[in-house]
């Protein structure tokens, strides 16, 4: 009954939201179609501005600016402004709504309790969070030994020498890139890994269907937790969770001073890769259809799919064990020959293997850290080989495992449940 509800309080929220755009549209006519262009007009002058270094850059994002205020002073004359904020409420109840309607709770299947669970934390990721929470006093309490890491330490040896003690579960307090090393060193050797969310985003976590915001909760996957199988990829043998960046943002995390000024540099970086005059990324790939490509942008590889560019659970990847590394590139590719062709500038696919190629070393981002790798650059997926343990309490998959892949398919969807046709897992 539930569901039921929530379905049709979704539908009645996207009709109510769609209803008001129609009514402001026609209200306002011309005046709907001048806020467009102007706003159109606007981010066109924008990303002019954002290729180029001399002062055509500057000129292009005065003029940016002063359309966007144009449009903004339009709205406020034209007295729509409660229209628009109704709008937009209406328009993120709707989203919210259809959230919950599609959120997700797994029953995953038990597994024994280990003897001896292991747990390291870095007391300075996320803030602090491991000592604010009090995790080691917590682990002991759950009987898990805590090993606090410090400089200087190797992680890696940490957890081989805890493995070669006796530890019979391994679990991780910190980035993405530390979860990363202990994961890998799981799947090795065969034990239940667990994910405790005290980074700072802590991807990863949510992707697994570990609560974020239950740091001291997530220590009970040790507890009588599920367990569930993932999966984990590698590049040129090295294991990452989330996923590999190159191109733009991974160029420009090794220019001097992106530390200090990260969107300044990212700026400065934008006309050598993207501008009419600059020259590019000299990275090399194959497409799904076998045509040889260079990429103007960046290009991410990732553990598992992404869903990009929907409106309810875009970043999140639906499933992670799905045996397939997504590929998502960026930017103007070229073809042979070094000449820009006239297609879609963000295309993405799934495969078990990928490469790209180059006459250099490859500025790349791992799970966040920032790397200089010799190409080829060799993907490869490497299908449920981490055992995961997850604590009952939490949801044990991604927030968009449920949510269908269009916006067409989510209202048929929310349509039958509200009909009583369909159910959620729960």
């Amino acid at each position: 009954m539930k569901l039921r509800l929530l379905a049709g309080l979704a539908i009645v929220l996207a009709a109510v939201t769609c209803a008001a755009a129609v009514y402001a549209a026609v209200a306002n006519f011309p005046r709907g179609l001048i806020l467009a262009v102007l706003l159109i007009a606007a981010a066109g002058s924008a990303w002019f501005g954002l290729l180029r270094t001399d002062a055509r850059r500057v000129a292009a994002l005065i003029a940016a600016g002063a359309l966007a205020v144009a449009a903004v002073v339009l709205v406020i004359v034209d007295s729509g402004v409660l229209e628009l904020v109704l709008i937009v409420v209406a328009a993120f109840a709707t989203f919210a709504t259809a959230k919950a309607l599609f959120s997700i709770h797994l029953s995953l299947p038990s597994a024994p309790d280990p003897a001896r669970p292991v747990l390291f934390f870095n007391p300075k990721s996320g803030g602090g969070k491991a000592e604010r929470f009090k995790l080691a006093d917590e682990a002991r309490a759950r009987g898990i030994e805590p090993i606090e890491l410090g400089p200087p330490w190797d992680l890696e040896q940490l957890v081989r020498d805890a493995v070669a003690g006796g530890a019979d579960a391994l679990a991780m307090a910190g980035g993405d890139g530390s979860q990363a090393i202990v994961a890998a060193i799981a799947a090795e050797c065969g034990l239940p890994y667990a994910c405790i969310p005290a980074g700072t985003r802590n991807h990863f976590a949510l992707d697994l269907g570990v609560d974020r915001n239950d740091v001291v909760g997530a220590l009970d996957a040790f507890v009588s937790g599920g367990e569930r199988r993932v999966d984990l990829a590698e590049v040129n043998g090295r294991v990452f969770v989330n996923n590999v960046s190159l191109g733009l943002y991974a160029d420009a995390v090794q220019r001097d001073g992106y530390r200090e000024a990260k969107l300044r540099t990212i700026l400065g970086a934008l006309p050598e890769v993207l501008g009419p005059e600059g020259t590019g990324l000299d990275l090399r790939w194959t497409g799904p259809s076998g045509s040889e490509h260079s990429a103007g942008a960046a290009i991410l590889v990732s553990n598992n799919r992404y869903r990009l560019g929907r409106a309810v659970g875009s970043g999140t990847r639906p499933r992670i064990d799905d045996g397939l590394l997504g590929i998502t590139v960026a930017g103007a590719p070229r073809g042979r020959g070094g000449r820009r062709r006239l297609q879609r500038p963000w295309r993405e696919w799934t495969a078990p293997e990928f490469e790209v190629r180059s006459d250099g070393p490859i500025a790349a981002g791992i799970d966040g850290e920032a790397l200089m790798l010799e190409a080829p650059l060799r993907f490869a997926i490497r299908p449920g080989v981490l055992r995961v343990r997850i604590a009952r309490a939490h949801p044990g998959a991604s927030p968009s495992t449920r949510i269908p892949d269009s916006m067409l398919a989510t209202w048929r969807e929310a349509v039958a449940i509200a009909a009583g046709r369909a159910g959620q897992v729960r």
